[in-house]
């Protein structure tokens, strides 16, 4: 790589709050780079927890758009009947409390990037407007008699296979031809381990900051063995691994992991003790991936695991795992 290349590279990395270092990694951003310039639609694909998000806010602060808003919405979370309002908006009268225009989240981005998470969330009939959208990048509020010009950059992220939903009829296969001009892949903490130690590192100082209080660390051997943790529910995981460290930690004493993480550590001790600790960390893990299959729907991943709901529940209680960490 040039060195005015690695240093474009590094700048960018900075700027868009990017920690990693590695093979998988670096594609990522180079890909970025690229497309940043080009005011193409892109299909950002990853895992749960991958940081999806924070790649389509680091596409839209390289590129040209930096400048101006960027919007995210969040499809997961919208019912089919806001959808359209949501994003286009409506004008005055167009439903009873519609008492005034209101601008969608479209015209909020203007200028701008729309990021559309959760894509592969959306209705059929959420599918169809927001196919005609893409078509030209027009709109018209609910009611409205007028139609728009949209002057945004679009962003969808997915954590499912889009051309498999074309396969198995969940996902309209013009969508998906619309949307599948460029593609960026947000490999997994597994795809990129050497990355957990500076990734961890680099949390430990946003926490700092945050908390206000003197620099805290791990030593160079538990730095070593977070980057052996599979770490299913990818950065977002490890990110509350590293806060609870923090939390728990003591000012100039090197910070230990909590909980699971912390049975690979210890010393042995007797068989009991020792095989609690190593089911305990099993049954952590195992509900992490199984919420992880289902999306965070606590009900289903219930279902996946054998469980009754309320007992599921109370197993995600103890081992302090929350269900919105795998809604993403």
């Amino acid at each position: 790589m040039l060195l005015s290349n690695a240093l474009q590279w590094e700048s960018a990395c900075e700027r868009a709050g990017l920690v990693g270092r590695s093979p998988a990694f670096r594609t990522m951003v180079d890909s970025l780079l690229r497309y940043a310039a080009v005011d193409v639609t892109v299909l950002i694909e990853g895992a749960t927890g991958t940081g999806k998000e924070l790649v389509a806010r680091a596409l839209h602060y390289m590129g040209p758009r930096s400048g101006h808003p960027f919007v995210p919405v969040d499809c997961g979370a919208l019912p089919e009947t806001l959808f359209e309002d949501e994003l286009f908006g409506h004008a005055r009268g167009a439903f009873t409390d519609a008492s005034r225009d209101m601008h969608g989240l479209v015209a909020q981005a203007k200028g701008g990037t729309l990021f559309i998470d959760e894509i592969h969330t959306l209705s059929p009939r959420s599918q169809a407007s927001m196919l005609r959208f893409l078509q030209d990048l027009r709109f018209r509020p609910l009611g409205g008699q007028r139609w728009f010009d949209a002057d945004v950059r679009v962003v969808v992220a997915t954590n499912r296979d889009l051309e498999r939903g074309v396969r198995e009829g969940w996902f309209r296969i013009d969508l998906y031809y619309r949307l599948n001009v460029v593609r960026v892949h947000v490999p997994t903490l597994a795809e990129r381990a050497k990355d957990v130690p500076l990734l961890a590192q680099a949390m430990l100082a946003r926490l700092a900051k945050r908390y206000g209080v003197a620099p805290r660390a791990f030593d160079d051997a538990t730095l070593a063995r977070l980057g052996t943790v599979p770490w299913p529910g990818n950065v977002r995981e490890l990110e509350n691994v590293v806060h609870r460290a923090f939390i728990e930690g003591e000012d100039g004493a090197p910070l230990r992991l909590p909980g699971e993480a912390r049975a690979v550590e210890a010393s042995p001790c007797d068989y009991a003790s020792e095989r609690a600790q190593l089911l305990d960390a099993f049954e952590a893990r195992y509900l992490r991936r199984v919420l992880a299959a289902a999306h965070g729907n606590v009900t289903q991943a219930a279902r996946l695991a054998g469980k009754e709901r309320r007992l599921f529940g109370r197993m995600m209680k103890r081992h302090g795992i929350e269900r919105a960490d795998f809604a993403g």
